[in-house]
C-alpha cells in the first residue's frame, strides 16, 4: 500500500516508520526544510513542498497513492490536502488529523475527509477508560454512520464474566467485534467465555449505545442484567 503523509513532524514521522514497519510505502511533504530528515525514518520517501498546493500533490503524483494522511499541526492545512486528494486526484482512502476539537466537526466526506482523528479526543477516552473500568467509553466516531467504536473492560466481579459469547444477547445495533486481553486481540467466537479484565470492543450505532452501556454496568439494586 502507497500512503502520501502530510506532514513531517513527530507525528507524520511517527506513522511513516509504522506503516514502513508494515511493509507499506510511505512519502512525507512538508513545506518545512528543517523538516526534512531522511535519516529518521529510514525507507520513507521526502518532498519538500506545500501538501495546500496543486502542483506540489502533482509532483508527488497523489493519484497512485491509496491512502492520504493529513498530519500537520495545522487544521486548515489539513482540511485543504484532504480535500484536495479527494476530489483532484481520487485518493481511495483519506485520514486527517484534529488539533482543536472545536474544528472537529469540519472533518467530514465534504471536506474530503473519511475518517478524522482527533488526539484530545483519543487522550480523554484513555484517560476515561484508565478510570472507569466497566462503563462502556466511546473512542471514535465513524464519520459516514451514526455508528461507533466503544470499549468496555470487565471488572473482578463483573456479571458477564465466566459466561460465553454465545450465552449474551447484546443489543440489535451493537456488535461485539472483538476481545483484548493480555494485550492479544481474540476474536468473539461464540464458545469464548470473557473472563476478568478483558476489554470488549463494540461497534454500537448512537441510537444502542445507552441499552448497551446499562446491560454492561447494570445498577446493584437490578440485579445481573438478563440474556
Amino acid at each position: 500500500m502507497r500512503v502520501c503523509i502530510a506532514g513531517a513532524g513527530n507525528v507524520g514521522r511517527s506513522i511513516a516508520r509504522e506503516l514502513i514497519a508494515n511493509g507499506h510505502q510511505a512519502l512525507l511533504i512538508d513545506k518545512d526544510r528543517a523538516a526534512i530528515k531522511p535519516d529518521s525514518v529510514p525507507g520513507a520517501q521526502w518532498l519538500e513542498a506545500d501538501a495546500c498546493e496543486l502542483q506540489s500533490l502533482e509532483d508527488a503524483e497523489l493519484e497512485n497513492y491509496d491512502v492520504s494522511i493529513a498530519a500537520t499541526g495545522d487544521d486548515k492545512a489539513n482540511l485543504v490536502y484532504s480535500l484536495l486528494a479527494k476530489t483532484e486526484f481520487g485518493v481511495p482512502r483519506t485520514v486527517a488529523r484534529v488539533n482543536h476539537p472545536g474544528n472537529e466537526w469540519m472533518f467530514d466526506a465534504q471536506w474530503g475527509v473519511d475518517v478524522s482523528v482527533s488526539t484530545p479526543r483519543l487522550m480523554s477516552a484513555l484517560v476515561e477508560e484508565a478510570v472507569s473500568t466497566g462503563d462502556l467509553v466511546r473512542l471514535l466516531t465513524f464519520k459516514k454512520s451514526t455508528a461507533h467504536l466503544s470499549e468496555v473492560t470487565l471488572p473482578d466481579e463483573g456479571w458477564m464474566v465466566g459466561r460465553r459469547v454465545r450465552d449474551i444477547a447484546f443489543p440489535v445495533d451493537a456488535v461485539l467485534v472483538a476481545i483484548i486481553r493480555d494485550s492479544i486481540p481474540l476474536t468473539p467466537e461464540r464458545d469464548r467465555a470473557f473472563e476478568a479484565d478483558d476489554e470488549l470492543l463494540f461497534v454500537v450505532t448512537q441510537e444502542a449505545e445507552p441499552e448497551l452501556a446499562a446491560m454492561l454496568n447494570p445498577d446493584e439494586d437490578d440485579g445481573p442484567a438478563s440474556f
